[in-house]
Order: C-alpha cells, then sequence, then structure tokens
C-alpha cells in the first residue's frame, strides 16, 4: 500500500545489504540505497537516522562521481531538505544552493530537478 512504510523499511535496508556485499561499501550504487533509507526515515520523522545515512551518500557520491555529478546535487538537495524539516535554514539553503548550482550547469536551468531546487531555496530563503 502506498505509504507503508513499516512494510518499505525492512525492503530498503535488505537492499542496501545487498549492494553493500555485492558492489561494496563505497559504490555509487550504494549510495543510492543509501539515500532511498534516509528517505523514508525522512518521511516518518527520524531525522536522527536519517542524517548519517544522507551524509554517507553524498560522501560516496562525492568521491565516486565527483562535486559537480548530477547524483551529487541529489544528495546535497536531499540532505538540504532534512536540515529545513530540522529548522536549521542556514545549512539547508547552503546545501540547496551548491545542489543548485550543480544542476543548472550540468542539467540546465529549465530541467525540472532544476527548477525543484530552486524552489525548495526559495522557500528556504523565506525562512532566513
Amino acid at each position: 500500500a502506498i505509504g507503508d512504510y513499516a512494510a518499505a523499511r525492512p525492503l530498503y535496508e535488505r537492499a542496501l545489504a545487498i549492494r553493500e556485499t555485492a558492489l561494496g561499501a563505497a559504490h555509487p550504487l550504494t549510495a543510492g540505497s543509501l539515500n532511498n533509507l534516509a528517505q523514508l526515515l525522512r518521511a516518518i520523522g527520524d531525522y536522527a537516522a536519517a542524517r548519517p545515512l544522507y551524509e554517507r551518500a553524498l560522501a560516496i557520491r562525492e568521491t565516486a562521481l565527483g562535486a559537480a555529478h548530477p547524483l551529487t546535487a541529489l544528495n546535497l538537495n536531499n540532505l538540504a531538505l532534512l536540515h529545513y524539516d530540522e529548522g536549521d535554514f542556514e545549512q539547508a539553503a547552503h546545501l540547496m544552493r551548491r545542489a543548485l548550482a550543480i544542476r543548472e550547469q550540468t542539467l540546465g536551468s529549465e530541467h525540472p530537478n532544476t527548477q525543484s531546487s530552486r524552489q525548495s531555496l526559495a522557500a528556504i530563503e523565506e525562512k532566513l
């Protein structure tokens, strides 16, 4: 069922474990599984558990793909939204500005992901 986080969580955890075993802890696809599990944890309000997963995913993607890769921007975007949820608007704005710059450079100003980061940054800046 849509929104069945309790059923989804063990599936995300299993996918992460499989990728860590098969691909290694520093593989970009492992970062994808970390990000997915973090998204679920953020959705249920478990920010403390989500943060290290987002941070680990970001570190993997920065190392493996580079600081200016669109998937690195995805992790910056998601970590920014976590900071926003926690009320840390300064850090949220900092991370979202980085995500937006990468997306503008790599995807273009009209790409839906770029527009999403731009809109999120505007909402964050309203709180500053």
